[in-house]
């Protein structure tokens, strides 16, 4: 017999810089020559090398259980070839990912996210058989930085983008 659990229906928002800046940075297209200000990703990668690389991810569906994050580097991401993709962010609480502030985004394939350090994640997710990510993180951190909470365990949930 299994403990019974609840579905979570996040709905997914199109994401813009201001429903983000809890969880990190929307990075846009900029002229050019355009002077470093606040609007460039603000990258934590001092604390290891940078790997910069492109991964392909395979259909997934879009419901999970398991929610990581990173305490020791911020990461971007962004899809190849202008594909939409689907990200769930939540911030920590007490060493454990916040349902209240669990948020689900629709992410456009002409601009990336960073991921501010400490925010939890689950995805990319989208809806086709494959796609392609670039990812920005430490070329250590699926090793030595990378904290994943079980929702099912630790609070009964089961989450689905909707």
């Amino acid at each position: 017999m299994t403990d019974p659990y609840s579905l979570c229906c996040l709905q997914a928002n199109l994401i813009t810089s201001e429903s983000f800046q809890r969880y990190g940075q929307l990075i846009s297209a900029s002229e050019d020559g355009k002077v470093f200000d606040q609007q460039d990703a603000q990258l934590k990668i001092q604390n290891g090398i940078p790997r910069f690389y492109i991964m392909r991810l395979h259909d997934r569906g879009r419901k999970f259980h398991h929610i990581t994050r990173h305490r020791h580097c911020t990461q971007c991401l962004g899809s190849l070839e202008g594909e939409e993709w689907l990200m769930a962010v939540a911030i920590g609480v007490d060493n454990r990912p916040s349902l209240e502030s669990l948020k689900a985004f629709r992410i456009p394939g002409n601009c990336f996210i960073k991921l501010n350090v400490d925010t939890w994640h689950a995805g990319p997710y989208f809806d086709t058989d494959a796609v392609d990510f670039y990812n920005l993180e430490l070329s250590d951190t699926n090793i030595t930085d990378h904290e994943t909470c079980d929702l099912l365990e630790t609070y009964s949930v089961e989450c689905q983008i909707v």
